[in-house]
C-alpha cells in the first residue's frame, strides 16, 4: 500500500513506539492521527509532524470502538490500522490484582478487535491494511508475565486468523513482532529492564520496519530478524527450547 495520502491511525501514539511510527508515517506524507492517552506529549507531537491527535484511554470498556468512530466523522476513512497500544506488568502471577489484569486484557487484546471490527466494513470496500504490534513474549511465553504473553498471544493469533479469512478482499494484515526496545514499557510495567542482552533497540528500528512492513504488504515481521531463531527452535524442538528457556531465561 502506498503510504503518500493513506489515512492512518496510530493507537498507543504518545510515546515509545508508537511515537516513532506517527513520525515515519508522517514523513512518508500519510495522514496520521495519533490516538494516546497523554495530552501534552501528543500536542508536542502534533506540533513537530503535522499528525492530528485524539486522546483516549482504551483501558475504558467501548473505547476502541468509540475512538473508530471519532476518527471515521473526522476523516470518513481509515486506510490504514496501527494496533500499537500496550501496557505490561511484570511479577508473579499469584502477586496480580484483578484490576491489573483486566487492563491488560483491555487494552493488549480487547481495543485491537473493537477497533479492527469497527473500521474493517470500510477497507473491505475500499482496500486497507491492518498492522497488529504484538511481542516476542506472545510468540514464546515470559515468566514472570503470563498475563501479559497471554494477551500478546491472543492478538496474534487474532491477526493471523483475520489474514486467512480476509485473503480474498484487499485487506493486507501484518503482525511486528519486536523484542527488547528502548521505551518507558518497562518502568511503567514496574520492573525495568536489567538484562546486558539483548541490548534494547530504538523505537525508530521498529517503526521503520513496521513502515517497510505496509509498503511491502508483508505478513510479519521480527525486529530484530534473528528473533525468528528461538521461535523455530520452540517449534521444531520444544523439549530443548524449553530446557535451554529454563537454564539461560
Amino acid at each position: 500500500m502506498r503510504l503518500t495520502g493513506a489515512v492512518v491511525l496510530v493507537t498507543g501514539a504518545s510515546s515509545g513506539i508508537g511515537a516513532a511510527v506517527v513520525r515515519r508515517l508522517a514523513h512518508a506524507g500519510s495522514q496520521v492521527v495519533a490516538a494516546g492517552r497523554d495530552p501534552e506529549r501528543l500536542a508536542r507531537l502534533s506540533a513537530d509532524t503535522g499528525a492530528a491527535t485524539m486522546l483516549t484511554d482504551l483501558a475504558r470498556p467501548g473505547a476502541g470502538r468509540d475512538l473508530a468512530e471519532r476518527v471515521l466523522a473526522r476523516h470518513a476513512r481509515v486506510d490504514v490500522l496501527v494496533n500499537n497500544a500496550g501496557v505490561g506488568w511484570a511479577g508473579p502471577f499469584g502477586g496480580m490484582s484483578d484490576a491489573v489484569a483486566d487492563e491488560l486484557l483491555a487494552v493488549n487484546l480487547r481495543a485491537p478487535i473493537e477497533l479492527t471490527r469497527a473500521v474493517l466494513p470500510g477497507m473491505c470496500h475500499r482496500g486497507g491494511h491492518l498492522v497488529f504490534v504484538g511481542s516476542i513474549a506472545g510468540r514464546l511465553g515470559v515468566g514472570g508475565e503470563a498475563v501479559y504473553a497471554a494477551s500478546k498471544a491472543g492478538l496474534d493469533t487474532f491477526a493471523q486468523s483475520l489474514r486467512m479469512e480476509l485473503a480474498r478482499r484487499r485487506v493486507a494484515v501484518s503482525v511486528v513482532v519486536p523484542g527488547v526496545v528502548d521505551t518507558p514499557f518497562f518502568l511503567r510495567r514496574g520492573q525495568p529492564y536489567r538484562r546486558s542482552r539483548p541490548r534494547p533497540l530504538p523505537p525508530e528500528r521498529v517503526a521503520d520496519a513496521l513502515a517497510a512492513a505496509i509498503a511491502r504488504d508483508r505478513a510479519e515481521v521480527y525486529v530484530p530478524g534473528w528473533l525468528r531463531l528461538p521461535v523455530a527452535v520452540r517449534a521444531v524442538l520444544p523439549a530443548m527450547y524449553r530446557h535451554l528457556a529454563g537454564r539461560f531465561g
